[in-house]
């Protein structure tokens, strides 16, 4: 789109007036490159000029990046002497998922360069192949048929050039007219410098992508003038410009506003850099894994990043690394000069009010289109709430979410809507079917047998006759306006309307639980507003995780019922609220309530209303993940 307010936003040329600065910030510019490459020596190792003694999570913040930091996290609130919990083996084997993606061993976080090429889906993401602490960041990489059921293949890239020495980081991949790939990541150089590189696979004809080449005028960006050297990462997949370029943004910071950055490149090898950001929000400091794409205002379908047009909004995603959240907002994107504007100020990118991918533990997230399926996938990082020390005791550290398909709600135009890719419904097996009435203050045992690994889509429906006594009664409290999930008390917090869902991975005693829910609250204009909730404050008895209350209001249409979707999977737990408007992961650690004794409850805790549940719960299969062998890429060829 032509940018109605061009001089608001800035020309994307310089006036001539401009010329001598422009020329000054050149050759500064050129000058940092020069000095950049002079300066390495081309052999240094990974840890060369970094004292031994220093832990992995100092590493991981002198290099400028945020490692995981629930270590001490557990001891503010109570004896900070106390011992952490006791874990046996048992427990901590429990904690492995059956279909979520994970490394057989150590540490992953980001995903990387999602894509699908010559029958396969591949995805690669940061391993570290030694320990399962952040550190000696590689590319692991796997294939799939189905993007459930995968095959470890050899990491796919490694630290071994001076660009790249201290970590080959975050990219994207971008597909290319003749079917070509290419790909740009981030590598911390022997001097711990961000810049940008490009790859590109060995062999063309291979469907397994096995070996990927460096190209050798790497680096192929550097921090311009005015970015601190730790401040430039992690690109974006390209899109093509009105003029036949190629347009990719970079996350950074300018003090404590976060920006996005925006380059021009015909082959990837160069690029001018525009006078105009993609955008900025001050005092949310730096972004991370910016991801940038179209979503149709009509359609159910994904769209190629490179679609625009009056039917098409643009999504502006960053991942905050001073809060670790994903926010993203939607808005227009302005063609001629590189720009993006949200829709509502008041919700932009960062801000407290702003909207999240996933109001639980949901980091680092990249989006890519399937053209195989025609549609956007949601590949996201889902970091341990456990201690660091447990992690090395059972020897990984990290999941990724199941993939999600992502559109723009066209119910509202206002949010996305995201939901688990269509295959995870090959992996149900046995289900059974409920309708259930169940009143103020019940809890209600859900015979399903073994409750790990479940699938289960509810609706509820609060009685009429409930509804018309609360609305029209003046002594119910108006408390939507300040009731928040995280700061409400969790579930056992009683209202007129709530709380009422499902208790999951739960004891008999429910000693251990971890309750997902709606709570229904009167605002001062008479009106009820909805809240979606995770309560992990009562999953475990051990004192070494982190247990937050989860959740955000979610958006309710008229004649609308309510309605969830939980998929549980051991330690990990995905809510999906009104069909995707509203999400929510959780990482739980339960002592008790693991293997067979892991029970499902229904739950009404309301004061005052009666509600009907009518779910379907499944038992889920395990998907197959294997480690790389001829054959196991055969049988999963098969499938």
């Amino acid at each position: 789109m032509a940018d109605p307010n061009q001089e608001t936003h800035g020309p994307r040329r310089r006036r001539p007036f401009k010329g001598l600065l422009a020329v000054s910030f050149g050759l500064l510019f050129i000058a940092f490159y020069v000095a950049l490459i002079a300066t390495h020596d081309g052999s240094r190792s990974n840890d060369e000029g970094i004292d031994e003694t220093e832990t992995i999570t100092s590493r991981a913040r002198l290099a400028g990046v945020s490692e995981k930091r629930n270590d001490g996290l557990w001891k503010l609130s109570g004896d900070r002497n106390t011992p952490a919990f006791d874990w046996n083996n048992s427990m901590l084997s429990w904690q492995r998922t059956a279909f979520h993606f994970q490394p057989e061993q150590n540490w992953m976080n980001d995903p990387n360069g999602p894509l699908f090429y010559k029958g396969w889906y591949h995805f690669f993401y940061q391993y570290n192949p030694n320990a399962a602490v952040w550190g000696d960041i590689v590319w692991g990489h796997a294939v799939s048929r189905d993007l459930i059921h995968w095959v470890h293949l050899p990491i796919a890239m490694v630290a071994d050039q001076w660009y790249d020495s201290n970590g080959v980081w975050t990219g994207s991949a971008t597909f290319l007219p003749d079917g070509s790939i290419v790909m740009l990541y981030t590598g911390s150089t022997d001097k711990a410098v961000q810049v940008q590189n490009l790859a590109y696979p060995e062999d063309p004809n291979d469907p397994l992508l096995l070996k990927w080449v460096k190209f050798p005028g790497n680096p192929v960006l550097v921090p311009p003038p005015g970015i601190l050297p730790k401040d430039f990462r992690d690109p974006t997949t390209a899109w093509k410009t009105s003029e036949g370029k190629w347009r990719i943004t970079i996350g950074s910071k300018l003090n404590k506003t976060g920006i996005s950055l925006v380059y021009d490149t015909i082959d990837f090898k160069t690029y001018e850099k525009l006078d105009t950001l993609l955008h900025r929000v001050p005092n949310t400091g730096m972004w991370e894994c910016v991801d940038f794409y179209p979503v149709s205002k009509t359609a159910g379908n994904g769209l190629d990043t490179s679609v625009n047009g009056p039917a098409v909004k643009h999504i502006v995603k960053a991942s905050m690394d001073d809060t670790r959240f994903d926010h993203y907002a939607v808005g227009t994107y302005f063609d001629s000069n590189g720009t993006w504007i949200p829709d509502d100020p008041t919700i932009d990118v960062g801000m407290s009010a702003s909207l999240r991918y996933d109001y639980g533990k949901f980091y680092a997230s990249k989006s890519f289109y399937d053209q195989n399926k025609g549609r956007r996938v949601l590949w996201s990082w889902i970091g341990e709430s456990d201690s660091e020390a447990s992690d090395v005791q059972k020897g990984w550290s990290s999941l990724q979410g199941i993939p999600r398909t992502v559109v723009l709600d066209t119910k509202t135009g206002k949010n996305l809507v995201q939901w688990p890719v269509e295959e995870i419904k090959s992996l149900r097996l046995s289900s059974k079917q409920f309708d259930l009435e169940v009143g103020p203050g019940s809890v209600v045992p859900v015979d399903v047998g073994s409750a790990a690994q479940l699938d289960i889509e509810a609706e509820f429906e609060i009685n009429k006759e409930s509804l018309e006594k609360i609305l029209g009664n003046a002594s119910v409290v108006a408390e939507a306006e300040e009731f928040s999930c995280e700061k409400s008390g969790g579930s056992t917090v009683r209202g007129a309307l709530g709380p009422f869902g499902f208790s999951v991975l739960a004891t008999e005693s429910l000693s251990e639980q971890t309750p997902v829910y709606f709570y229904v609250a009167k605002g001062t204009d008479s009106e009820l507003k909805t809240f979606f909730c995770t309560d992990t404050s009562r999953s475990s008895v051990a004192n070494d995780v982190v247990k937050p209350i989860y959740g955000s209001i979610v958006p309710v249409l008229k004649g609308e019922k309510l309605t969830m979707r939980i998929l549980v999977d051991h330690s990990i737990v995905e809510a999906f609220g009104q069909g995707g408007r509203t999400c929510i992961t959780s990482r739980v650690y339960p002592t008790t309530a693991i293997y067979g004794a892991a029970k499902l409850f229904l739950f009404n805790n309301a004061l005052d209303a009666t509600v009907t549940a009518s779910f379907t719960v499944w038992q889920m299969n395990s998907a197959f993940i294997h480690p790389y062998s001829d054959e196991a890429v055969r049988a999963l060829s098969r499938t």
